[in-house]
C-alpha cells in the first residue's frame, strides 16, 4: 500500500468534507463509518478500490477520487472529468482544483472538449476557468470558440463568456484579440473585455 498522505490542511479538501457531511445533516442522515474511513488515513490502493467498486455512491467516488488525484496518481482521472461537468458547482470546484493538482496531461483536453460542449453549457463555467489555470495549448482555443458563442446579448449563459474573456486576458494570446474585439459592445462582457484586451 501507497504511504497515507495527509490532505487536512489543503482549504478545498476540507471544504468538500464539510459540504458532504453538511448534505447527510440536511438529509437527516447520521454520517456513515465509511465517510470517516474515506476522510482518514486511507492508501491510495485502498482509495482506488473504493473509486472503482460497483454500486458505490456518489459521495464516496467523489472523495476517493479527489484524493487519488492530489496524491497524483491517474487512476482518478476519468472520474474528475466526470465530476468536472456535473450539475453542482461545488462538485465541479472540487474537481477542478484535484485535476490540477493531479497534473496528467489529458486533462486540458477534456476540459476543452467539456467547455465547447453546447449541449452542456450550463456547466461549462468550471472547465473554462480549468482551462484559463492550465495555460495548455488547448487553452485559448477553446475559449475563443466558447466566447464567439456567447456575445449574442441576450445569450442567457453570460457568466460562462465572462470567465472565457476573464481567462484570455489572463492568457494573453493575441489570438484572443479579435474575439475579445468583438465582446466590446457586450452589455455584460465589454467592461471585461477592454482590461483583457489591456493585457494583451
Amino acid at each position: 500500500m501507497v504511504e497515507f498522505v495527509n490532505f487536512a490542511e489543503d482549504p478545498e479538501f476540507c471544504s468538500m468534507i464539510d459540504r458532504l457531511r453538511e448534505e447527510f445533516g440536511n438529509a437527516g442522515d447520521e454520517v456513515p463509518a465509511a465517510f470517516e474511513q474515506l476522510a482518514g488515513p486511507l492508501g491510495t490502493e485502498e482509495l482506488h478500490a473504493a473509486l472503482t467498486a460497483p454500486g458505490q455512491p456518489l459521495w464516496v467516488r467523489e472523495i476517493a477520487a479527489f484524493r487519488l488525484g492530489l496524491a497524483g496518481d491517474r487512476r482518478a482521472f476519468e472520474a474528475l472529468v466526470l465530476l468536472l461537468n456535473h450539475r453542482d458547482p461545488a462538485r465541479c470546484v472540487s474537481a477542478a482544483h484535484a485535476l490540477t493538482r493531479l497534473g496528467d496531461p489529458r486533462t486540458a483536453r477534456a476540459a476543452a472538449a467539456l467547455a465547447t460542449n453546447e449541449l452542456r453549457v450550463a456547466y461549462a463555467l468550471l472547465p473554462v476557468r480549468l482551462l484559463a489555470s492550465l495555460r495548455a495549448p488547448e487553452s485559448a482555443p477553446a475559449l475563443v470558440t466558447v466566447l464567439r458563442r456567447r456575445l449574442a446579448p441576450a445569450d442567457p449563459h453570460w457568466r460562462v463568456g465572462l470567465a472565457c474573456v476573464e481567462g484570455l486576458g489572463a492568457l494573453g494570446d493575441p489570438a484572443a484579440r479579435e474575439v475579445l474585439t468583438a465582446a466590446l459592445p457586450h452589455p455584460r462582457l465589454g467592461e471585461a473585455a477592454r482590461e483583457a484586451l489591456r493585457r494583451l
